[in-house]
């Protein structure tokens, strides 16, 4: 009887234990998912899901504010546009001349074989600097707000457009945009265009918002680095760090670029580099801003490259995106239409 009570008792106490490890081992798993839930919820909410902060109006007068982290320097709203065909205008597929007007764009290559290189130079001539505009992604500031180049521009009536800085990859950084203030989080250096056809480098820990709004900007770009300053290449680039978001590529090596620069006032340059594909292997920074020099640019920026780098060119994308005439959602665009 002791016996039989002793086997008994030893079996209590192997299901005892059995089940404790069971119990321990789904309290892991449960933590596991859980942990590994809120990891993934938080890549997705940082770099997926949509955030609405501003809806910019389409009355071109007014914007819903969704969310009060919004800061408005005027008010939220794109500017009035005059469509090429309401103009008289000449066009080609690389040209565009109206009397406030013109577009010169070129396919250049240089070098042969694994070190050949296609970009796309873009000469722009304005008459003043209303012609010079951006637009965000489905009318929309906030982050993971996407569509490609070519859809914004359309949305716009672009004549011309190349993509932007891609601000909605990062919550940092001044943007301005249309003369509207968005972010005003000092970071990194920028690039601001004004309502005298200037643009002009600067670090944003430098001179405040406010500041550049009194001084009439239109446009602040929040990317880099400046490859051109006051007519001299600023670096060697062997040190170039924009930002800390998860999945980026090292900027230092050859890759796809965009890029754009100023001549004069009003007179514009913009580069698109065609890049990791058999007939260009892209540029360097140091290759971009020499580039930009010998263009003749007395100030240029780099703004968002890799699989952004876009052209777009009276209702046609110029180069070759992804390598594979594949565009890729960006948050915003630069582009040209006729001012008024």
């Amino acid at each position: 009887m002791i016996q039989l009570f002793q086997k008994t008792n030893r079996k209590d106490q192997h299901s005892m234990s059995v089940s404790r490890k069971k119990r321990r081992w789904l309290t892991i798993t449960l933590v596991a998912v859980i942990v590994i839930g809120s990891i993934l919820y938080s890549l997705a909410d940082r770099y997926l899901i949509r955030h609405v902060q501003v809806v910019v109006a389409d009355d071109n007068t007014a914007a819903t504010h969704t969310t009060p982290n919004a800061v408005s320097g005027g008010t939220a709203g794109t500017n009035s546009t005059t469509t090429a065909t309401d103009v008289h205008a000449t066009s080609d597929d690389w040209n565009y001349s109206s009397d406030d007007l013109k577009i010169q764009i070129q396919k250049m290559q240089t070098g042969s074989g694994s070190d050949q290189i296609t970009y796309y130079v873009a000469d722009v001539q304005a008459k003043d600097a209303s012609s010079l505009r951006t637009a965000l992604a489905d009318n929309s500031f906030g982050t993971n707000i996407t569509e490609d180049t070519s859809e914004i521009a359309e949305a716009n009536n672009a004549i011309f457009a190349i993509n932007g800085d891609y601000y909605g990859f990062r919550d940092d950084g001044v943007i301005i945009r249309n003369g509207v203030l968005y972010r005003d989080s000092p970071t990194r250096d920028a690039l601001a265009l004004f309502n005298d056809g200037t643009i002009r480098t600067y670090n944003e820990n430098d001179i405040s918002s406010a500041e550049l709004l009194a001084e009439g900007v239109t446009n602040t770009l929040s990317f880099g680095p400046i490859l051109v300053q006051k007519g001299e290449i600023t670096s060697d680039f062997s040190r170039v760090k924009i930002d800390n978001n998860f999945g980026n590529r090292s900027i230092q090596d050859a890759n796809p670029r965009t890029a754009i620069g100023m001549i004069a006032p009003n007179h514009y340059v913009f580069v698109v580099v065609d890049g990791r594909q058999d007939d260009s292997r892209g540029m360097t920074l140091a290759e971009l801003a020499q580039t930009m020099k010998d263009l003749g640019a007395t100030e240029a920026y780099n703004l968002d490259g890799g699989g952004s780098s876009t052209m777009y060119f009276m209702g046609r994308v110029v180069n070759n995106p992804l390598g594979r005439n594949r565009e890729r959602g960006v948050s915003d665009i630069l582009y040209l239409t006729e001012g008024q």
